[in-house]
């Protein structure tokens, strides 16, 4: 899996989430360079276990669709008397 990026607009307002959970979650400042490195840390570390359970989630979905497509058909079978 390659690394994952986020655009700058991304990354600025998942650093100000960051900043804004250690405030209120831990009363504690988070500067702007940490929190950068510390979204690298969790983007790298752990990144892979979110976008695994996201393929997951989505194939659970898209199998669920294939079923209803598979029903429909069956649904508009004609009877064949042989």
């Amino acid at each position: 899996m390659s690394t994952i990026e986020f655009s700058k607009a991304q990354k600025d307002g998942l650093v100000i989430k960051l900043q804004r959970y250690f405030e209120t979650e831990l009363d504690q400042d988070l500067g702007q360079f940490d929190a950068d490195f510390l979204l690298d840390f969790f983007a790298k570390e752990m990144g892979a276990v979110f976008y695994n359970q996201g393929l997951y989630d989505a194939q659970a979905i898209l199998n669920d669709k294939v079923a209803d497509i598979s029903d429909a058909i069956y649904e508009i079978e004609k009877p064949i008397d042989i």
